[in-house]
């Protein structure tokens, strides 16, 4: 861990810079998830208790370095104050005047929320100017955004460099559980991957085939890989042209060790739409007329005994169409398995992405994995074995 952490700054009567994702979704004005913001509470409170002063500096959608009103951080403030049980300050900028002032005035107890970083085009740009302006605000910096460690700018790289620095609670816990999962995981390995196509995902899948034992391929993307084998997959989700791609996959994973599991048997229908009339039949028995839509009971059956057989679960990615019934049955029989090895204390689970972490909830056992990561981008950067300039500030 060559990285800080909260416990190894001097906070007392100090201001602390802190780098939050607070990007959370808002309709007519209000918050109507609030989870990324709960889960930047215990590194504000943990900075409170010990005597500094929290400045937190955040993003808000994309206004493309403009000011737009209606993306604005105000909108958050009363799910931000919710989250904390206190009042939060807020400036109408994030450098200026208006930030100077506020932070100049702030007290012991209280906690300041600055505009969104965003409005300036030198936030992307990791304008050295601007990450600067943002430090002088401070006298120290935590970053609590791993969600956006992957990208150079101004106040998640930038700053970093210009102040005695460290991870936050959430970005601590965030870089631990990786760490568990890929860095030095208890072996075997077992790495879930779903999603609709190959094609976006050719990095991960290239990184993993080094690194994991076992490679479970789900969703439109085990399609690609059915069809490159020379399977009939009739109208299923499927890129035919990646058919090469998909065989070299494949070898590379044989020559790291890396056993590929693909479906053995698959759920079937004539359209997409819920509670259509569907079928399981053999991987390579799909009817022309038909398409794939999920992930038969025999190929969970297999999976549940790949993962008792291993100790450390990487998941991102569905094994169906989960969003539309039946078509989940898979996704949620084995997140179910996972869970129930995890709570047994057999499986270290970790698992991230949008699409994962909502298969997990409606399975109801996004709670029982040993972690959860809301990060998506940066999530999907790190299983790629890309470096993430976030971090790496931290550690430089």
């Amino acid at each position: 861990m060559a990285w800080k952490t909260l416990d190894d700054l001097e906070l007392d009567g100090r201001t602390v810079l802190v780098r939050v994702d607070i990007n959370v979704p808002v309709e007519n004005g209000r918050v109507t998830d609030a989870t990324r913001i709960e889960r930047i509470v215990p590194t504000v409170r943990d900075i409170l208790a010990r005597g500094g002063k929290p400045i937190l500096l955040a993003h808000f959608d994309r206004p493309k370095g403009k000011v737009v009103p209606e993306m604005s951080l105000r909108q958050v403030l009363p799910a931000l104050e919710a989250a904390l049980g206190r009042p939060v300050r807020f400036a109408e900028d994030c450098v200026g005047l208006p930030a100077k002032r506020a932070a100049a005035d702030l007290q012991p107890g209280e906690v300041l929320l600055l505009e969104n970083t965003r409005f300036h085009a030198g936030e992307e740009k990791n304008d050295p100017a601007l990450a600067a302006a943002m430090a002088a605000l401070g006298e120290v910096y935590v970053n609590d955004a791993f969600s956006a460690a992957h990208r150079a700018h101004a106040s998640t790289e930038g700053i970093a460099r210009l102040l005695p620095a460290a991870a936050g609670r959430l970005m601590e816990a965030e870089l631990k559980a990786l760490e568990a999962a890929l860095g030095n995981p208890h072996r075997p390995v077992v790495a879930v991957v779903g999603g609709a196509k190959v094609s976006t995902k050719l990095d991960l899948l290239g990184n993993l085939v080094t690194k994991v034992n076992h490679l479970v391929i789900g969703g439109g993307m085990a399609n690609t890989f059915l069809a490159a084998k020379g399977m009939e997959i009739g109208t299923s989700l499927a890129e035919r042209d990646m058919a090469e791609t998909a065989l070299g996959i494949l070898g590379r994973a044989e020559a790291a060790g890396c056993t590929v599991h693909l479906p053995v048997d698959v759920v079937v229908a004539r359209e997409f739409r819920a509670g259509a009339p569907a079928e399981t039949v053999a991987a390579d028995a799909c009817p022309p007329d038909a398409m794939i839509l999920d992930a038969g009971p025999a190929t969970v059956a297999a999976i549940g005994k790949v993962f008792e057989a291993c100790r450390t679960l990487i998941w991102n990615g569905p094994l169906g169409a989960f969003e539309i019934p039946p078509f989940d049955a898979a996704t949620v029989a084995a997140a179910r398995k996972a869970a129930e090895l995890t709570r047994a204390g057999h499986l270290v689970s970790v698992a991230g992405g949008g699409d994962t972490v909502a298969a997990l909830n409606a399975a109801g056992v996004a709670g029982d994995f040993s972690y959860v990561s809301t990060a998506g981008g940066a999530f999907l950067e790190w299983m790629e074995g890309k470096e993430l300039p976030g971090v790496k500030a931290l550690e430089d």
